[in-house]
This record gives C-alpha cells, sequence and structure tokens, in this order.
C-alpha cells in the first residue's frame, strides 16, 4: 500500500481502479521546407479541420456537461481565429522556411510557457489551451489521429494532464474520479470534477505503473492510495456509506427555509462567475446570487466586452433567477487578475494597486459601459449593484454619480430599467473603520473576507510560502466583520458575506450571533450551510 498527497477538488471517496491515460504524442521534428506556399497551404487546411472538430465537441459538450465547459472549447476557437497567433506560425514558415508542424509547435511552445507564467489561475490555465490547440494542428499536419480514451469498467482516470477537447470525449457514466500530474483548480479538469460532482486529485507524481491498479481516491483528505489494504478499504466504503446518508440529509432541507430553530431568517444566496453557474445555483437551491463576479466577461474575452454582450450575460441570469435578488459586482480587474488588453503596468505590489473601482472611477468609459449593460438588465429581474475596493466616502459618492448620469442617460433614450439596490463591498480595515458613514449611503454592505483577512494580517494570500501565518479566523478579522455589522445596522444597511469565511461552518453561528443578514457561498455549500443553520 502507498499513498501520494495531490490538491484536493470535491471532497468524497472514489474506489476503483486506475486507468492510465497516455497519449499518442507523435514527435515533431525540426525540418526545413523548399515548399512555403505548399506549407501555407496546409497550415490552413489544418486550422479549418481543426475548427471543424471543435465546432463539433462544443455542441457535444454543450449537452453532456453544460456551458462551463463547453465555454473553454469556444475560447479555444478563439485562439484558431487569432490573427497573432496565426500570423507568428506564418511568419515563421516564410521567414524561416519552417515545415509547417515544426512552426506550429514552436509557437505554441512560446505563448503557453508565457501564460504558464502568469499569477492569476484563470489566465494560468490558458496555457493548456495553447498546449491542446497546438497538438490538434501537429497530429492533423502529420496525418495523425486523437489518442482514444475508452475502457470498459467504472475507473479512476490518470493522466498527466487532461485537455478540453480530451475531457468531452470521456465517457462521463464511467468516471469515478480523476488524478493528474499537472492542472490547477480553475482547470478544465477541475471545472469537469466540480460540474459532474466527482472528486479530483491534482499534481500528483503518478507512475504508469499504476495502471489497472485497485486504489482510494480521498477528496476530503487529498490522498491516492494505491494497493489499499483491507482495513483502508473497508474504511473507505464506511465512509462512503456515511457520505451517502449526508447528502440524503441535506436533500432533506432542499426547498425548505433557512431558518434557526428559534425563528432568526437568514439570506442563504450563491456565488457565481459565469451564467452557467446560475444554473448550479438553482440546482443547489440557492436563495439568490450574492456575488456575480463581472470580470469574468472580461477575463475570458480578447477585447473589452460591448455593453451588449455584457447586457446578455447579466440579463440571462437575472431571468434564469427570475425574482430572486441578483447581485453584480462591478469590474474587479487587476491584483491577481489580469486582462493584457487593458494595457496595466507590471506593479512591485499588484494587491495594494490599480485595481476595481480605482480603475472604474480612472477610466470611465468602461465602467459607464458596465453599469448601462446592468441597469438595462435589470428590466429582467431582481438586480443589485455592488462596488468593490471602496475605501472612502468620495469613492462611493463618485461612483453613485456616475450610476446616476447612466441613469439619466437611459431614460433620455427611452430604454427600459428598474431601480436597484447599491451596495459596496467592505474588503480593507479603511472601509471598517468608515462602515457607518457607508451604510448611511449605501442599501447594503458584502464582506469580502478574502481580501479583508489580507490586508487585516498584511499576508498575500496569492503567496504559499505565508500559508502557515495565514488565519482566516484571526480575532481581528473577526471584530472587523462584528464592527461592520454592527456599524452597517446603525446606518440602515443590511450586511452579508460572500467571502470563503460565508460557508466555513465552524463560524455559523458566530456569524448569526453578530447579526449577519446574508450568506453567499459557493453553490455547492448552499445546503450544508442551510442545514446547519436550521440545525441552531
Amino acid at each position: 500500500m502507498e499513498q501520494h498527497k495531490g490538491q484536493a477538488i470535491g471532497d468524497k471517496i472514489a474506489i476503483g481502479r486506475i486507468f492510465y491515460y497516455k497519449k499518442n504524442t507523435a514527435a515533431v521534428k525540426q525540418e526545413q521546407t523548399a515548399d512555403v506556399p505548399g506549407e501555407l497551404i496546409r497550415l490552413e487546411r489544418a486550422v479549418a479541420r481543426t475548427a471543424e472538430q471543435l465546432g463539433q465537441l462544443y455542441i457535444k459538450a454543450l449537452g453532456e456537461v453544460g456551458e462551463a465547459e463547453a465555454e473553454i472549447l469556444k475560447a479555444q476557437l478563439l485562439i484558431l481565429e487569432d490573427p497573432e497567433y496565426i500570423r507568428e506560425i506564418r511568419s515563421r514558415i516564410e521567414e524561416q522556411r519552417m515545415d509547417a508542424a515544426y512552426a506550429v509547435k514552436l509557437t505554441g511552445e512560446r505563448l503557453a510557457e508565457y501564460f504558464a507564467g502568469m499569477e492569476d489561475e484563470i489566465i494560468s490555465a490558458r496555457a493548456a489551451d495553447i498546449r491542446d490547440i497546438t497538438e490538434q494542428l501537429v497530429t492533423i499536419l502529420q496525418g495523425g489521429e486523437k489518442s482514444d480514451i475508452r475502457w470498459r469498467e467504472p475507473v479512476i482516470l490518470m493522466a498527466e494532464e487532461l485537455s478540453p477537447s480530451e475531457t468531452v470525449q470521456l465517457d462521463k457514466g464511467k468516471l469515478l474520479g480523476f488524478v493528474t500530474r499537472y492542472g490547477s483548480t480553475g482547470s478544465h479538469t477541475a471545472i469537469l470534477a466540480r460540474t459532474m460532482d466527482i472528486p479530483a486529485l491534482l499534481g500528483v507524481e503518478i507512475q504508469p505503473s499504476w495502471d489497472g491498479r485497485l486504489a482510494i481516491l480521498d477528496g476530503a483528505g487529498g490522498i491516492l492510495t494505491v494497493d489499499p489494504d483491507e482495513e483502508a478499504l473497508a474504511d473507505a466504503r464506511k465512509r462512503q456509506e456515511s457520505e451517502g446518508r449526508r447528502r440524503l440529509l441535506l436533500e432533506a432541507v432542499r426547498g425548505k427555509e433557512t431558518v434557526t430553530g428559534d425563528g432568526r431568517r437568514v439570506r442563504l444566496y450563491a456565488n457565481i462567475g459565469s451564467v452557467a453557474d446560475a444554473d448550479a445555483a438553482l440546482q443547489n437551491d440557492a436563495e439568490g446570487i450574492g456575488l456575480f463576479r463581472s470580470e469574468f466577461l472580461y477575463l475570458k474575452a480578447k477585447d473589452y466586452p460591448t455593453e451588449q454582450e455584457q447586457f446578455q450575460a447579466y440579463r440571462a441570469v437575472a431571468e434564469r433567477m427570475g425574482d430572486k435578488k441578483v447581485i453584480i459586482r462591478t469590474l474587479d480587474i487587476g491584483a491577481d487578475k489580469q486582462a493584457e488588453y487593458f494595457g496595466l503596468e507590471k506593479e512591485t505590489n499588484p494587491a495594494l494597486g490599480y485595481r476595481a473601482i480605482r480603475i472604474c472611477l480612472t477610466r470611465q468609459d468602461i465602467f459607464r459601459t458596465q453599469l448601462r449593460a446592468i441597469l438595462r438588465a435589470s428590466a429582467y429581474g431582481n438586480i443589485g449593484i455592488m462596488f468593490p475596493m471602496i475605501i472612502s466616502l468620495k469613492e462611493l459618492r463618485q461612483a453613485k454619480e456616475i450610476l446616476q448620469q447612466v441613469r439619466g442617460e437611459l431614460t433620455a433614450q427611452g430604454i427600459p430599467f428598474r431601480e436597484v439596490e447599491v451596495g459596496v463591498m467592505i474588503e480593507t480595515p479603511a472601509a471598517v473603520m468608515i462602515s457607518e458613514e457607508l451604510a448611511a449611503e449605501t442599501d447594503f454592505f458584502s464582506i469580502g473576507t478574502n481580501d479583508l483577512t489580507q490586508y487585516a494580517l498584511a499576508i498575500d494570500r496569492q503567496n504559499p510560502r505565508l500559508e502557515p501565518f495565514y488565519d482566516a479566523h484571526h480575532p481581528a478579522v473577526l471584530r472587523m466583520i462584528r464592527m461592520t455589522v454592527e456599524n452597517g445596522h446603525k446606518g440602515g444597511a443590511w450586511v452579508g458575506i460572500c467571502g470563503e469565511l460565508g460557508a466555513d461552518l465552524e463560524l455559523t453561528e458566530t456569524f448569526l450571533e453578530m447579526g449577519v443578514d446574508e450568506l453567499s457561498v459557493s453553490p455547492s455549500m448552499v445546503l450544508p450551510v442551510r442545514e446547519r443553520i436550521r440545525n441552531l
């Protein structure tokens, strides 16, 4: 019996045999060509064929795993349509007389290395998309076929890395879990695991010799046990049975009110980052959306999303949620979330730099476009607007003034919209200290505990070396939350929590005792938090 640690996705346990998937990747030799026009034609045909295959896989993904996974394939199509990407490949063929396959390989390697070096997980995950596109193009140029991923019985799938085009082709009915050497919490493997509600383990030093061997994948403990003994198997099966009973208990609170035993009512919302996530929120019985991270519309785009593109996304979520509240956080680009087309300069300390509302107030064309889209979408649902990283009354008033101007523009144009609640994120000690004054000019607060903890403790939450010093339960953090709740209520604002602490079941009772009005958590945590509240 041997055990291996990894980064866990999901808290389930899987027991089954390992199926090792090894890609059939042919070596690409450095070849020169005497027929440059011919190689350019071959490239053009390979791009067209790859686009056709991706289009077919996109339709398949929509039907099988939903919009979240399908959107990754759409992003790959955008790479193929990127004139800079194709121009670099053509340049290598024309100027260096490279064989088309070798030109694609070098271009793909350069771009993948560039994206992999980004700090933001969402952007660095694009490296896998580049590698996938490169592999598909090279395979077609060399006259080969994609590796076939088939197995007969339910398995724990093990691979170096799984690309979007590969995950879409998997037999989902026979998947117990994933184990990969590479990948992050924002990778397509992680997305698929969450979508399918199965455990995954990333960053494991996998061994081909494990193929066919019995294993236990512990999503809660982040452990892969290969060749488990009888005692380990018995313990894992017992935990699976307990997990099954636990899920049945959680289903019992579906459709029930989020109310304590003594009648205290709490709003239980979900955090989302896309239209597809709204479906997950509804499936998990969320009472509303407490945080729609609108920046993901910008992060997955190659240029500033238009008013119409944003309007369609906001409207889609509002219509899905019906009368339920949908709180849209305005753009929070900067710090660990970068979009290249913004042209932001590299900063020594981006967490304390040019981000969020600071960008919106100094680049008002971007801000106004987003506010117009949100207000237009308000005609189709119950929308609220939330400004991030507010640290002064001056900033809040300026943001509200721009919002009022946009209202006037829409009214003059005869474009319908509804009145929306306006709130702010409380993410810094400065905002906590002036929270009573901020509350007097807003409808609600949402406490972003991730950033609040970072700024209160002076600890960069992106730095793994500081993890031993990071304490989200630090008394200073909890006192600031209490102070925010008390000051918010004094000023007439309701107060919620949308950071990760909102789903911390150890603190649920503490937050209710403080008087917190709303908790916004990941969709998968809605039922566990409701059960906890109902048992208080």
